[in-house]
């Protein structure tokens, strides 16, 4: 059963959650934060916090550099139409409906399409599965993602999880080598274009370092032949050279052979220099390449899919596992140094316990209802187990946040999560209210909507953790003695845990008996003449706003007149 919190109390909730999102590296993991909504059943909360004491201690520091680099791996189901299935007649209707490649019955429709797959011995053999007929589709995206993979191996190894992703990389190393062909087939046209210069440079180089002995006559047709840049006639002429440039040739077409994996022949022998490739012989090799390496490609990808598809499902297992893994280091980074709650019948306690949305917040202990053993804490040994408490004192003393931080406790322990306290103690309740003070909002209309909601809160049974912030700021400080004194009546007499903040807790602690009135204090000025706070709350002790410091800082900060005045006003509480 979920714990019912009042729209004040939800912003708390949905404060922590906030912050618990900031903090996680894969946005998908914060539906996770679903899962840990505020429960009222004791039985739940202590299995959440088992589960968060067993899992927060392998939350290893390093771990969110390895999350930030998995991503989603989606395997696609597209048509592909590089391919077609040659099938049986029975088979034609139950191939169509894979919806991979075109499908067909008559061998003659295979014409021209680099990959024939047959169910009837026809081309390369294969079983009406997905896997068979298109393994790309599940292996290329595992080679796309392949630095996903490392980081699911990684993440094991630091959590001490048994991971697949090693051994699937392992295997998708046999598709190293076609990828490779696939990425010097995308730059065919710059790999020709630059061994076309390297050709023609070394070409140039030779001629440059040719050297003849010639007579008049042939010196005369070397000239002719030179001045109309007949290279071929002087090759013809004067041989030698011509057999070393086919060498050349030869050697480049040799090298781009051996990186393709098939015959290249691309450089035309009708002129020698500066030697060229003709666009339509490199579009003839593209075809080629295209077509060798769909097949290659189809071939080892169903290799490699035959070693891996056992491991498919646990590599989703795994996937699915890293977001759990990232909730659970956001929650840790969260909840640095705090601390799970004890259940406790009977109210709520925490000491050192720290706002989270305060920096450096000074440690406040506090205990509402029953005492718990172990709250050892100075001044405490006035508490009588009162449900009902009223918190006084100073103005900008910390009482607010004293009641935002009971609200953060318990919305936090009844998530399952540590809370910020050195210790805590808390009951397992059905509601929480929170009423935070409006200061913008004043008025008749005003004071019958926060009267009503106060009655909402006390109506009916349950356990009930109801806070109040300074009712008395929305109507006359006579009306509000009365009207406080009957709720917190009610609420005692139901049962309910309150803790409400006034300054009228002198009056109330004479209407209620059963109310216990704790302090916040102002001690004095420091050397800046602020107000020195000590903010946590004195037991049972009636704090006093000290208007008397407040008059003393401006007697001393103002000059002339106003200096006269207020020395004179400060003199009157000294007479008392």
């Amino acid at each position: 059963m979920k714990l019912k919190l009042n729209p004040e109390a939800r912003a708390v909730y949905r404060s922590i959650r906030e912050e618990i999102k900031r903090r996680l590296v894969l946005p998908e993991s914060a539906s996770l934060l679903d899962e840990f909504e505020p429960v009222s059943d004791r039985k739940e909360i202590l299995h959440r916090q088992a589960y968060f004491r067993e899992n927060l201690s392998m939350i290893r520091p390093e771990l969110k550099d390895h999350l930030s680099k998995v991503k989603p791996i989606k395997f696609r189901r597209d048509f592909l139409h590089d391919r077609i299935l040659v099938v049986d007649e029975s088979e034609l209707e139950r191939a169509e409906k894979l919806g991979l490649c075109e499908v067909t019955t008559e061998i003659e429709d295979t014409e021209g399409y680099p990959l024939v797959l047959s169910t009837i011995g026809y081309g390369i053999d294969v079983e009406l599965v997905p896997s068979q007929i298109a393994p790309e589709l599940y292996v290329l995206p595992l080679w796309e993602n392949r630095e996903t993979l490392k980081a699911l191996a990684r993440i094991g190894e630091l959590t001490g999880r048994e991971s697949v992703a090693g051994e699937i990389l392992k295997a998708l190393e046999d598709l190293r080598e076609v990828i490779e062909k696939q990425k010097t087939l995308d730059n065919l046209e710059e790999l020709v274009a630059e061994k076309e210069r390297e050709l023609n440079d070394r070409i140039s180089e030779k001629l440059e370092k040719f050297s003849l002995t010639l007579s008049g006559k042939e010196l005369l047709e070397f000239l002719s032949e030179l001045k109309a840049g007949n290279y071929e006639a002087i090759f013809s002429h004067f041989g030698g050279v011509e057999g070393e440039i086919l060498d050349l040739i030869n050697e480049a077409e040799n090298e781009l052979s051996e990186r393709f994996g098939v015959t290249v022949e691309l450089f035309s022998r009708e002129e020698l220099y500066p030697v060229s490739v003709p666009p339509e012989r490199v579009e003839i090799l593209r075809e080629e390449l295209e077509k060798e390496l769909k097949v290659e490609l189809y071939l080892k990808s169903r290799e490699v899919l035959r070693k891996i598809i056992p491991l498919l499902q646990r590599l989703r297992e795994e996937l699915s596992a890293v977001h759990e893994l990232d909730f659970l280091q956001a929650v840790k980074d969260f909840a640095e140094n705090f601390t799970f709650p004890e259940l406790h019948d009977g109210g709520m306690a925490f000491i050192n316990g720290r706002h989270l949305f305060i920096e450096n917040p000074q440690p406040v202990s506090y205990v509402v209802g029953r005492k718990p053993k172990g709250f050892n804490v100075p001044g405490s040994d006035v508490v009588n187990d009162e449900k009902v408490v009223i918190l006084t004192g100073a103005n900008s003393g910390g009482k607010t946040s004293l009641l935002e931080l009971i609200t953060q406790i318990t919305v936090l322990a009844h998530m399952g999560l540590p809370v910020p306290a050195e210790k805590a103690w808390v009951e397992p309740l059905d509601e929480v209210f929170f009423f935070r003070r409006k200061r913008s909002t004043y008025g008749a209309g005003a004071f019958e909507t926060a009267l009503k909601s106060f009655v909402r809160a006390l109506r009916g049974g349950g356990r009930k953790l109801i806070l109040i912030d300074e009712f008395e700021a929305i109507t006359e400080p006579g009306a509000a003695v009365k009207i406080i004194g009957e709720l917190l009546k009610v609420a005692h007499e139901r049962g309910f845990h309150v803790v409400i903040v006034s300054h009228l807790g002198e009056d109330l602690k004479k209407e209620l008996s059963f109310a216990r009135v704790d302090g916040i204090e102002a001690r004095g000025l420091d050397e800046n003449l602020n107000l020195i706070v000590d903010r946590q709350p004195a037991f049972g002790k009636l704090g006093r706003s000290t208007p008397e410091l407040i008059v003393e800082r401006l007697a001393r900060k103002k000059r002339g007149k106003e200096r006269e005045i207020f020395e004179r006003i400060l003199r009157a509480f000294r007479e008392k």
